[in-house]
Formats: C-alpha cells, structure tokens, sequence
C-alpha cells in the first residue's frame, strides 16, 4: 500500500458547505476507484471538535482540533467563508485560522485554498510574490488587502509550487480533481469525473466565466447592445473602424467610451469573444480548424493559433485533446 495521502480541511463557523464535502467527496471516490490504493485520509480540523456550522446551516463535525492535527499533513485545505454587506460579500478572515494555517502550512506537502479561502493564506503570508485566484466577487478585496498577491480573477485554479487557490464554489471539485491527478495521473481523475457526472473536468486554465459574463452591464444600453451584436456576429468584421460606424461615434470617441463602459479594448473584446466560441466549438464538434477559424471571424487558423496562445497559453488541438467532451 502506499503512503496515505493525509487531507486536513479546515473548519469554521459559517464555511461554505460544498468547500468542505467537494473535495472530500472526490478523495472518497478516487479511493473507491482504486480499491483503497489511493491513500487518501480526510479529516475536518476545528478550533474545537465537534459539530459546526456550516453557511447553509448543515452542520459538519470536526475530528480534530487545530491543536491537534500535528506535522502529518500532506494535503492542507483551506475553504473560506464571507459576510454579507450592503456593497456585497467580504470574505471573513478568522485570525485563529490563519495562525494555525502559517504554523501548520510550512509542515505540509502542498497547501490549497478553496473559493475566499485564499484570503486566509494571504493573511498567513503563503501567497507573497504568488499568482491566486478567488472568488470573483471578492477578487478586488484580495487584491486591496494583499497588494503583494497577484491576483488573477480569471481563472478556474491557479498552481504556484506547493501553493494551489481555486475560484468560485464548485470549482472545489476541478481543484481536488487536480491534485489526484498529480497524485496518481490524468486516467484517475478522469474517472473521479464520470462517477460525479461531471460535464467535464475543467484544467485551470478554464476561466470562471464567458466572455459576457465576466464583464457587469455597462451604463450605457448601446455598449450593451453592440456586445450583443458582437457575440451574434462574430464572423463579421468587427474592426474599431466599423463598430465605431455602427455607433455613430468617431473611433477615437467610441474606444474611449468602450474602455470606460467594458474595462477593455474593442479588439481585446472581439478576440476574447472569438476565442470562446471557438473553444465551444472545439469542445463540442469534430470541425476542422480552418473552419473553426472562419465560423469564428479569425480567418486563418493561423490567427486561431496565435489568439489561443495569447488568451489561454495552448493551441486549439491541444486544447480539443483536452476538452473534448464527445461526439
């Protein structure tokens, strides 16, 4: 048998639910995947054992307490919990929790946060100099509180070194499919995914949302309707030139007003629509890259090739290899 892979996760009043029993869950069936060969040990630390309330008022009992868990971690899992407040949620950073993630953290193999987990390990000081991702919705706080992060809101999960963040609540299950994959391989973890009746095992690299989604409503109607538009006719040309004509503005005018009303370029925001359709396209059909290409308003697979490598750091095959879901 090999060594076992020992899981403390932490727990805390009002922690997210699915941040705790996703990637149990995950660990469980790898496990029953493998007939026990796997390794994995889950147990839930406390501040104090015992029940604890989660936010959707299901109570989890802890095995252990912090002062109890010990230097035996392989795998130290961190989800979060927010507040309410008028302006949104704020992610809540305990500070016995992140006294016992800095003491436990240099004794464990690697370290993940779940979801606003991540703000704890900045707080402890584990994500200095790194790249991490969180929640969308408190991605700015993260950024506010801990300017030495890099913080990348995009993002489904981010790796860096022993150090894993992953971003909204149900990429908990992408994140722990990901550390069995480095565990024990990419057919484990595929798996995992087809007994969860995942869609699909999304790799990190996976945004946490698409293109209109990521970007809240502009004050201006128009703006939003010419991105309707542009997500309705991406095999048009949608050059500066011609959505600024649409616009009736001149196209100095019109980039201005787009970048204040998007937070992006016209071109940024073309592409990056293309780009996605494209990906669906890759995910879903067995079409040809020169027609994915023109389906999609890139012309060339050439171009596809070059906006792939700059959106998502692969090419479409390797990304078709990787994502395709099915005939």
């Amino acid at each position: 048998m090999p060594s076992p892979h020992r899981v403390v996760i932490a727990v805390f009043p009002d922690v997210d639910l699915l941040d705790v029993t996703g990637p149990a869950e995950v660990f469980a069936l790898a496990n029953r995947e493998t007939g026990g060969r796997a390794g994995y040990q889950v147990r839930l630390a406390a501040p104090e054992a015992g029940p604890v309330a989660t936010s959707a008022g299901v109570r989890v009992v802890a095995d252990l307490t912090f002062a109890e868990v010990g230097a035996a971690v392989d795998t130290l899992l961190v989800p979060g919990a927010v507040d309410i407040h008028p302006d949104g949620p704020v992610a809540r950073v305990d500070a016995a929790v992140v006294d016992w993630v800095r003491t436990t953290a240099p004794h464990a193999r690697r370290i993940a946060s779940v979801c606003v987990g991540a703000h704890v390990l900045a707080a402890a000081g584990l994500l200095d100099g790194r790249r991490a991702t969180t929640h969308w919705s408190t991605a700015a706080q993260l950024a506010a509180d801990h300017p030495e992060v890099r913080v990348d809101a995009d993002p489904i999960f981010v790796r860096s070194g022993r150090v894993w963040t992953g971003a909204g609540i149900s990429t908990c299950m992408d994140l722990a499919l990901a550390l069995v994959a480095e565990d024990h391989g990419e057919d484990l973890a595929l798996a995992v995914a087809r007994q969860l009746v995942m869609y699909l095992r999304r790799q990190g690299g996976q945004s946490q949302f698409s293109v209109p989604l990521s970007r809240p409503a502009a004050a201006r109607r128009d703006i939003d309707e010419l991105r309707v538009f542009i997500t309705e006719n991406l095999d048009d040309d949608l050059s500066a030139p011609v959505l600024a004509g649409r616009m009736c503005l001149s196209e100095r005018h019109f980039a201005r007003v787009f970048r204040q009303e998007t937070g992006s370029s016209p071109a940024a925001y073309v592409e990056s629509a293309r780009v996605e359709a494209a990906r669906r396209l890759l995910e879903t059909t067995d079409e040809p890259l020169d027609r994915v290409a023109t389906a999609t308003g890139m012309g060339s697979v050439e171009t596809l090739h070059r906006a792939f490598r700059k959106q998502i750091n692969t090419t479409p095959a390797s990304y078709r290899r990787r994502f395709r879901t099915g005939s």
